[in-house]
């Protein structure tokens, strides 16, 4: 039967124990008693699990000091709460200098006892909650859930655990799907910040009138639709970190407005004019070169410096080969657990399609094409015939070196030629639809819409 938790009682006298366990145990705890201190260490060192700790002080043979001096070897955060019909302030201060949670003099008011034993029972479960969290973020945003041992990754690791426990603003570039919002939340996590938010904001998603109210907030009356004041992320954030996923997306005019939050530490909500102070730690990412991006003019290179403090690059899946087994091995992993599939195995044949394909959509793609195959597979190993056509039809060998562009084919020309047919094949795979297309590229509609027309195709939607 489920309780409220459960406490030891340690007090040489029968009535008062009995008076607690009565007491308690229709409050929904349970109760074990004690007559003796020596034979409630006994039940601890016995790896018996209790909540809370009511003791006596003044007990024949070991006394309750004694007993809580032991408990805090034991378990530290054990709350104890003493109780005695000798209130000297002598031993209440002794008492709580040993770690004890509280003290209650004899005769006491059994209302007021309730409300205490009640506190300090929620307080040790908010501390095992507390620590059972950070186990589970220890185990979602821990390295082991950051899967790579190339080179490339293993740098990238490297940069996580110098500057992970610092407040200086960070920079993440790579391809759509590399994982730049995971390396986010391992560098929050790794940080003093850890116990504040983490809010992310994607700057590409939203139109720029939408984007600032978003960011900096608002106030009451300063656009249609705006019936109250509200807060932005920036004060969400408060003690956190903030995550601008793709920056390269965003305005000149909201560019400012950034630089201007990120020097002065205070945003000035929309229609408003008095500063609100903020206290955030900036993370950026983007799919860009911001560096590209200042030459032609489209970022600011005063919000380029102010950002570009520590830059991590996440090399794109196609460059880290090595890494796909163990990618494989934990989506596939993780994919069967979530829908109650067992893959113990790759067939031969499969593992070789999916190491010479070249994932334009990087990790995202790889996900998602295990998780097709685990949601299409009746068996324990993931077979050739799981595999999507283009993985299937990915040449067979890539060349060990590159021939080089001739005379007139410059590297930026073919780089363009590739990404063309990244996007032709693409649109092929979705029957011309853009939206769905830049969702296989991992790349925002507008991302892909700039593409197009750089490429001089049409900008309508298909």
């Amino acid at each position: 039967m489920s309780t409220r938790g459960r406490i030891m009682v340690v007090d040489d006298e029968r009535s008062m124990r009995d008076m607690l366990e009565i007491f308690l145990g229709r409050e929904g705890y349970e109760v074990d008693g004690y007559s003796a201190a020596s034979e409630a260490l006994e039940a601890l060192q016995s790896d018996q699990d209790f909540d809370l700790i009511i003791t006596d002080i003044n007990m024949p043979g070991l006394t309750g000091l004694d007993l809580l001096r032991s408990v805090k070897e034991l378990e530290e955060d054990l709350p104890v709460i003493m109780i005695t019909a000798y209130g000297s302030p002598d031993s209440a201060v002794e008492a709580m200098k040993l770690g004890a949670a509280d003290y209650i003099t004899k005769p006491f008011r059994i209302e007021e006892v309730k409300a205490r034993i009640s506190a300090a029972v929620e307080r040790r479960k908010l501390a095992e909650e507390n620590v059972e969290l950070h186990r589970l973020l220890d185990q979602q945003f821990g390295f082991d859930n950051i899967v790579g041992r190339s080179d490339g990754m293993q740098r990238v690791f490297e940069v996580i655990r110098r500057v992970g426990p610092i407040d200086s603003t960070v920079v993440i570039s790579g391809e759509s799907g590399t994982g730049k919002e995971l390396i986010a939340r391992a560098l929050h996590h790794h940080a003093g910040r850890r116990k504040g938010p983490f809010v992310s904001v994607n700057c590409g998603a939203l139109v720029e009138t939408l984007l600032e109210s978003e960011l900096f907030g608002h106030r009451k009356g300063s656009f249609t639709g705006a019936d109250s004041d509200r807060s932005g992320l920036f004060v969400t954030a408060a003690g956190g970190t903030l995550f601008l996923d793709e920056i390269s997306e965003t305005s000149g005019n909201l560019q400012v407005k950034l630089l201007r939050a990120i020097q002065e530490r205070e945003v000035i909500p929309v229609g408003g004019t008095t500063p609100v102070k903020i206290d955030v730690r900036i993370i950026v990412a983007t799919n860009r070169d911001l560096s590209v991006e200042v030459q032609a003019g489209r970022f600011r290179e005063d919000l380029y410096y102010r950002l570009n403090v520590i830059h991590i690059h996440i090399p794109p899946l196609r460059e880290r080969s090595e890494d796909i087994p163990l990618l494989v091995e934990h989506f596939l992993g993780r994919l069967a657990d979530r829908q109650g599939r067992t893959f113990t195995d790759v067939a031969p044949d499969a593992m070789k399609h999916l190491m010479q394909y070249l994932y334009p959509g990087n990790v995202r793609e790889l996900e998602n094409i295990l998780e097709r195959a685990v949601a299409l597979g009746d068996g324990d190993t993931l077979t050739k015939d799981l595999l999507p056509e283009e993985v299937l039809q990915a040449p067979a060998s890539v060349p060990a070196t590159a021939e080089m562009p001739g005379r007139g084919k410059d590297l930026d020309s073919l780089l363009e030629d590739y990404e063309r047919r990244l996007i032709e094949s693409a649109l092929g795979q979705t029957g011309g639809n853009r939206t769905k297309a830049a969702e296989v590229l991992g790349v925002s509609f507008r991302s892909l819409r700039y593409r197009l027309k750089k490429y001089g195709w049409a900008d309508e939607e298909t």
